[in-house]
């Protein structure tokens, strides 16, 4: 709780996963993936409540072992390749509401961000009541600067991504943010179908350091390698 404000961190994690087998419970440095979001929920200070939001009963047992709740199972509906996240959050949080579990902020945490740091989730929130409970998404600094990148026109021509002269000198380009995935903090009143999270508006920036998304078997050995230099 802070300042008043119950908080639910939620955690989407369905079974199917397409650029690694059981992604969500596959071993990195001697922890199911899915174990370093819910460990780094459990250690935030504002955190009420820790649930996983899950179609696979494998996924819900591990999650329990290391501490959330799983009070229901996803619909499979729900846990598709095209379901939309803001769906399996609205039946979350209905379900919970149902089951006199009411809260005001919510912190969606995708179990693919290992280095995410309880700090950094505490962060966001504190930023979040800071700036009038509008919602917040974090944020790292692009190391590629779009103004150099290019699309390909149907003549094969390039055409620049921004547009901005590409002579400028690096210490004057502005800078770019990507949206890292680590951790997004809504009020839950506004939730709805139109919801997007990455479209929240202010931002938290993060250490570039913390913020690894694991999608391919490249990224797990990166991830490891990470988290033995800075955990």
């Amino acid at each position: 709780m802070i300042e008043g404000k119950r908080v639910l961190a939620l955690i989407p994690a369905r079974g199917g996963s397409k650029g690694i087998k059981d992604k969500n419970i596959t071993p990195l440095c001697g922890k199911p993936l899915i174990a370093y979001s819910v460990l780094a929920a459990k250690n935030s200070r504002y955190i009420d409540d820790v649930v996983v939001t899950t179609d696979s009963e494998r996924i819900a047992e591990t999650a329990k072992a290391y501490g959330a709740e799983v009070p229901f199972l996803r619909p499979a509906e729900l846990a598709s390749d095209t379901a939309k996240t803001i769906d399996a959050v609205l039946h979350a949080v209905k379900w919970l509401e149902d089951h006199q579990k009411s809260y005001d902020l919510l912190v969606l945490l995708q179990p693919t961000q290992p280095l995410r740091r309880a700090e950094d989730i505490d962060g966001a929130i504190e930023l979040c009541i800071q700036r009038d409970m509008q919602d917040v998404v974090s944020v790292k600094e692009v190391s590629e600067h779009p103004i150099l990148m290019r699309t390909i026109d149907e003549k094969g021509e390039l055409q620049n991504v921004l547009s901005m002269q590409s002579t400028v000198r690096r210490q004057d380009m502005p800078q770019y943010y990507l949206v890292d995935g680590s951790v997004y903090v809504n009020r839950i009143e506004t939730l709805s179908e139109s919801t997007s999270f990455n479209d929240n508006p202010i931002p938290y920036i993060m250490d570039a350091k913390y913020s690894v998304d694991i999608d391919e078997p490249s990224d797990l050995e990166q991830a490891e390698t990470l988290l033995k230099k800075y955990t």
